[in-house]
């Protein structure tokens, strides 16, 4: 099992607490990962000043909160801005799921990009998506395999 990341809390109806408003040009983000198909959804939220809110991350039923260190915002907004994003998306992909019982994971950035990856052996994970997956599964209670 997970345990929530450093400057976490783990509580039953964790919720983020507020902050300032974020830096114009900024997104938010959300990952969805579920395992399998009749695997719990885990969500995660995160919003522009690197506060996030995580709801069953573990698929044991915790819900954890935390914020990113500020270097982890920058990079994460960095990438969030590239415009290789565009060319990631599970449209632009023409992307379908390809395993059963894998680990799949979608990031949801506003306004409109929807990107998928699975944990199968020989699947190319987009390289941009793929980085902020990695940074968000390291930094959270969040899931990454493969």
């Amino acid at each position: 099992m997970f345990e929530p990341a450093e400057g976490a809390t783990a509580q039953p109806g964790g919720t983020p607490s507020g902050g300032g408003a974020p830096p114009a040009g900024t997104r938010r983000v959300s990952l969805v990962q579920k395992l399998g198909a009749d695997g719990p959804v885990r969500t995660l939220e995160v919003e522009p000043n690197g506060r996030w809110a995580c709801r069953d991350c573990a698929g044991d039923g915790v819900n954890s909160t935390g914020e990113l260190a500020p270097d982890q915002v920058q990079r994460l907004q960095q990438m969030l801005a590239d415009p290789g994003l565009a060319t990631e998306t599970d449209e632009a992909r023409h992307y379908k799921l390809a395993c059963i019982d894998a680990l799949t994971s979608t990031l949801l950035i506003p306004p409109g990009l929807t990107i998928t990856s699975q944990d199968c052996p020989g699947e190319d994970r987009p390289p941009v998506a793929d980085q902020i997956l990695l940074l968000l599964t390291q930094a959270t209670p969040a899931e990454v395999r493969g």
